[in-house]
Order: C-alpha cells, then sequence, then structure tokens
C-alpha cells in the first residue's frame, strides 16, 4: 500500500467531509467547512489526511490546544480498513502533538461505535471509566 499521510491542504476539506459519512463516522455539529476551516486557522499542523494515488482514504485530528494533545476523528475508508493504515494515522498523530509539545494525549470515541472501541483497544491507549465528558453546543 503506497499511502501517504501528511498535513492537510485547505483545497482538500470538501475530501475529508466526504471521507467521514462514507467512512460510516458518527456526525457531529463540527463537521462543516466552516469548522475544519477554523481548525486550520488556530492548528495547520492538525488535520492530517492519508493519500493513495490523489484520493483521501483516511484522516485524523490531532490537535493541541497548549495544554493537551486531543485525537478525534480518525477515519479510514472501506476500501482501505484492515491494513493498518488506522495505526499509522494514530502513530502520525501522536508524533505531531509530541513535537509540539504534547505530554498527555486524550482521544474522544463514541461508545457506541463497537468498530472504534475495538480499534481503541488495540492500540495501547486506555480507557479511562473513571471520568464522565461533558459538552456545551
Amino acid at each position: 500500500m503506497a499511502v501517504t499521510l501528511r498535513c492537510a491542504d485547505r483545497a482538500e476539506l470538501p475530501a475529508v467531509l466526504g471521507l467521514w459519512p462514507a467512512s460510516e463516522a458518527v456526525p457531529t455539529h463540527t463537521d462543516d467547512m466552516k469548522s475544519l476551516t477554523r481548525l486550520m486557522d488556530a492548528d495547520p499542523e492538525a488535520l492530517v489526511v492519508a493519500v493513495d494515488n490523489g484520493i483521501i482514504v483516511g484522516s485524523v485530528v490531532a490537535g493541541w490546544d497548549g495544554w493537551r494533545g486531543s485525537i478525534y476523528g480518525l477515519v479510514v475508508a472501506p476500501s482501505h480498513r484492515r491494513r493498518g493504515l488506522g495505526r499509522q494515522l494514530l502513530d502520525c498523530g501522536e508524533r505531531s502533538l509530541q513535537a509540539r509539545g504534547a505530554t498527555r494525549l486524550a482521544a474522544i470515541v463514541v461508545c457506541s461505535d463497537d468498530r472504534a472501541i475495538g480499534f481503541w483497544r488495540s492500540t495501547g491507549w486506555f480507557e479511562q471509566p473513571d471520568r464522565v465528558r461533558f459538552v456545551k453546543g
């Protein structure tokens, strides 16, 4: 598999947005052009894409707020699953966050997504059952 991992270009944002529902990712209210553009304005290294022959087949958001690194929206196109690409994207996101100074990393995973939960349990990351996440918006 000759897939290249790199930071996304603004021109690729529509393709990234198209990949997420095609990959059966659970949608959020920030899955839109305005939010992705704002992300790239704030942190140009946050959105990493996997590209195969010019087609985006995976992505991960590795956001750094200056205090903690967070992994969001790790997706792989169904055509490219079960080949280690998800792990490569995660490793790339981790390295990027660590290079920017993050020492503590967190991932937000939809608890009803069995495929995602299975992936994360295989990564060496740990579930934190003694915490509850609160959100607004």
